[in-house]
């Protein structure tokens, strides 16, 4: 009697710790879920357009000189052309790319899409001189508007306007980095573990 006593007593002990078990699982899974869910949250609020803008002047003179008769003859053309242009850096947020190991609570960062550089010039011409052999065409203008873009992209690139917005960029990655670390989730990118804004510097290849 004794024995049947302890046989079902153990039985009920068992199928109580294993109920508690199961619970435990269920719970562990939820905070998971929940996690994913709270990081999923974080990543749609940070995809969004991030723009920096910039604005840059520049003074050219344009010569343009057509010649007749074995060069015996000749007419110019020319004319000052000041140019001031809005200049945007944007990066959106909304094309980045990741996996989410709800195993290893890792997030991978795939892919942050490349910036995205808009000129936007404003070109005044003054001092126009031209003649009736050789008189400003829409070749011309097509000419001046090629070379004053190419002009501002080499500006562009010895200004600060693309590092202040790779800084608004990693600002807003960092928002993420701040979740995960705060859940105790690991974030990567590059094959390499973010800990820090350092590391999304030393990695991010823009």
């Amino acid at each position: 009697m004794l024995k049947r006593i302890l046989v079902v007593t153990g039985i009920i002990i068992a199928i109580f710790l294993a109920f508690k078990y199961c619970e435990f699982k269920k719970g562990d899974d939820s905070t998971i879920d929940y996690n994913t869910n709270l990081i999923q949250q974080q990543i749609l609020n940070v995809g969004k357009l991030v723009v920096t803008e910039g604005h840059f002047s520049e003074v050219i003179t344009y010569k343009n000189q057509q010649k007749y008769l074995m060069n015996m003859l000749s007419f110019e053309k020319k004319a000052l052309v000041v140019v001031n242009a809005n200049v945007t850096v944007a990066y959106d947020l909304h094309k980045i790319k990741y996996d989410i190991d709800k195993k290893n609570r890792t997030i991978t960062i795939l892919n942050i899409p490349k910036e995205e550089i808009a000129i936007n010039p404003d070109i005044q011409f003054y001092d126009v001189e031209q003649s009736k052999f050789n008189p400003f065409t829409g070749d011309d203008y097509n000419k001046i508007n090629k070379s004053v873009k190419a002009n501002l992209a080499k500006k562009i690139e010895k200004s600060s306007l693309k590092t202040n917005a790779q800084n608004r960029l990693i600002s807003e990655l960092s928002k993420i980095l701040i979740l995960t670390n705060t859940m105790g989730w690991k974030l990567k990118y590059e094959g390499k573990m973010i800990e820090s804004d350092k590391d999304f510097n030393q990695n991010l290849k823009l």
